[in-house]
């Protein structure tokens, strides 16, 4: 369980405070670099992945259109 919690089932709420400030002076944050990266990262993932499923909506679209002549076509629709 952590300080915080303990802190505020056994005192009040000075004692609460205290606690939670020490578990927050215990996080530590990213840096603006490793920020970047990550959104840099993100963003070219994004854009990889709307690409591939660009592609295969248009394989889809294709195979389907195909499919469609071949079935008026062949029944004479």
């Amino acid at each position: 369980m952590s300080e915080a919690k303990e802190a505020a089932k056994k005192g009040g709420v000075g004692e609460f405070l205290r606690a939670t400030r020490s578990e927050w002076d215990k996080t530590t944050f990213p840096s603006s670099d490793d920020v970047r990266n990550t959104t840099i990262i993100v963003i070219v993932s994004v854009i990889f992945v709307t690409i591939y499923l660009y592609l295969v909506d248009l394989g889809w679209v294709f195979l389907l259109d195909s499919l469609t002549s071949g079935v008026n076509w062949l029944f004479g629709a």
